[in-house]
C-alpha cells in the first residue's frame, strides 16, 4: 500500500516538471522562472536557444523525481533518500542555473 502512496504522489509531482521543461522548450516568448516574473522577448537575444535550455533544466529536474519515484517503488528508502539529496543540491541550484541562461542569452 505504501509503494501506491508514493506513486500517487510522485507520479504527478514528477509528470508536473515534465510538462513545464516541454512547455519552455517549446514556448515561443520567452520563459520565465519565478511565478509572477516575465521575461521581455526584448531582453533575450535568441529566444529558442534560450528557452531550450530552460527547458532542459527542468527535465532534468523532473528526471531526478522519475529516477526517485522508481526507485522509491522498488526500495523507498532509497527512493526516499535519493529525493531528499537531490532536492537539497537541485532546489538551490536551479535559481542559478537559470540565472546562467539568463545571462548567456540577455541582450
Amino acid at each position: 500500500m505504501e509503494n501506491i502512496i508514493w506513486l500517487i504522489i510522485m507520479i504527478p509531482v514528477s509528470m508536473l516538471f515534465t510538462v513545464l521543461g516541454i512547455y519552455a522548450w517549446r514556448r515561443k516568448e520567452p520563459m520565465w522562472f519565478w511565478s509572477g516574473s516575465t521575461v521581455k522577448e526584448s531582453e533575450i537575444r535568441d529566444v529558442p536557444a534560450y528557452n531550450r535550455a530552460n527547458g532542459i533544466m527542468w527535465l532534468v529536474f523532473s528526471a531526478l523525481l522519475w529516477v526517485s519515484a522508481l526507485l522509491g517503488f522498488l526500495n523507498r528508502k532509497s527512493g526516499g533518500i535519493l529525493l531528499i539529496a537531490g532536492c537539497i543540491i537541485a532546489v538551490p541550484l536551479l535559481p542559478i542555473i537559470y540565472e546562467r541562461i539568463y545571462r548567456k542569452y540577455k541582450k
